[in-house]
């Protein structure tokens, strides 16, 4: 995508989309090929498919709902050091897909750096972790049949025509582990569409859904499936953060009489409580998701030491959620990927500059910090020993 596009994020709706659509119901954003120009093509397909040993299940076709033996289109090789991998055989693949099965990527983010800045955008926006999978088809067979997600979805459609049928959704926010499974969904479904390149569906966890290649074209789209963030990892985090306290730490009297156990009940009950009528208790734990999440993989060769002074070194934050905090005005304090640095207040301009996780120039970080390159430097070599700053030789 070029700069002049709108993002995907502001497709959406940005702050109204979060404040009217997110977790309610689902929403087309109707664009045309150029909307997603850039982003992510068939030539890319072909060349991760070339040059990467892809195992099942990350790499997998699908038809009706079941996952294809992989002998079908691969071959197993023995390599001189004797290990075994299943390379792919073009004229099996092809065949296969012409008879209906569906092609599935998994995390194609971290194989691609134009998908992988698309769900770094969306983390950035929607404070939680996204995983973006590829799907292409070519026939009506549906790979997967009615079925629901478990997260949020966000689908850009890349390439061709794919029909969406949307039964909506037969339990309230249904979980990976939940203690029952929604039940089946009504024969009509609520919605009928067909998404062309450049368009963007919204759908919501739980929803049912179907889709298909079933337009007389080849299909290619992005899934972005947005990790969940419920009240049971709200209790799992408050759990950790209660240990804290002792009444939390102690034994539970299994052995104790009744007025014991009740005594250790309500001493319980009193903690929990009290954190639950805490007005910044989502925000602290907002605040510690964030704080805890992730950096993607991004090594900084060939600088295996402290990063040069070269003004034209590149410099990018690889960790779409961090904080900066300058609350006392004399430090800097930036969180990300489970880490936290304390830097002289000085440094603040080059770490929010960060933030925004494009490449920035060393000396465009310097020059908005006021301080030199070398100093600056100092700054990136430990954001990048602490896995959460990638730099690159300047262009």
């Amino acid at each position: 995508m070029t700069a002049e596009q709108p993002s995907v994020v502001e497709r959406l709706g940005g702050d109204d989309f979060l404040a009217q659509t997110l977790g309610r119901s689902y929403k087309v954003v109707r664009g045309d090929a150029t909307s997603t120009a850039g982003l992510f093509g068939w030539d890319d397909l072909n060349a991760i498919l070339a040059v990467h040993r892809l195992e099942s299940p990350r790499f997998r076709l699908a038809a009706d709902g079941t996952q294809l033996p992989t002998h079908l289109y691969s071959r197993p090789v023995v390599t001189r050091r004797s290990t075994v991998w299943n390379q792919l055989q073009p004229s099996a693949l092809h065949q296969q897909l012409a008879q209906g099965a569906t092609l599935v990527l998994d995390a194609v983010d971290e194989l691609h750096q134009g998908v992988g800045g698309l769900a770094m955008d969306l983390e950035r926006w929607l404070r939680t972790g996204v995983q973006t999978n590829l799907y292409a088809s070519w026939t009506s067979t549906e790979g997967f049949g009615v079925h629901w997600d478990d997260h949020d979805v966000v689908v850009v459609q890349l390439d061709g025509a794919k029909r969406w049928r949307i039964y909506g959704p037969t339990r309230v926010a249904p979980m990976h582990r939940d203690v029952d499974s929604p039940e089946l969904p009504p024969e009509t479904p609520v919605a009928e569409l067909v998404l062309t390149a450049g368009d963007l569906l919204y759908l919501p966890r739980g929803w049912w859904h179907a889709v298909a290649a079933s337009e007389g074209q080849h299909s290619l789209h992005l899934t972005c499936g947005m990790q969940s963030t419920t009240g049971a990892d709200l209790i799992t985090w408050l759990s950790e953060a209660l240990r804290a306290q002792e009444g939390v730490r102690v034994d539970v009297p299994r052995f104790g009489t009744e007025a014991e156990q009740q005594a250790f009940l309500r001493a319980l009950a009193k903690l929990v409580a009290s954190e639950l009528e805490s007005p910044d208790l989502i925000t602290r734990f907002a605040a510690s998701r964030d704080a805890t999440e992730r950096a993607r993989l991004a090594p900084s060769l060939p600088y295996i030491t402290a990063a040069p002074p070269n003004p034209d070194l590149r410099v990018r934050l690889v960790a779409s959620r961090a904080v900066l905090d300058s609350g006392d005005g004399a430090t800097a304090r930036l969180i990300a990927g489970g880490e936290e640095w304390t830097f002289a207040a000085k440094a603040e301009p080059m770490l929010a500059l960060l933030l925004d996780g494009d490449v920035h120039r060393l000396a465009d970080l310097a020059q908005a910090a006021g301080i030199t390159p070398a100093q600056a430097a100092g700054v990136v070599t430990e954001l990048v020993e602490g896995q959460v700053v990638a730099i690159g030789a300047g262009q």
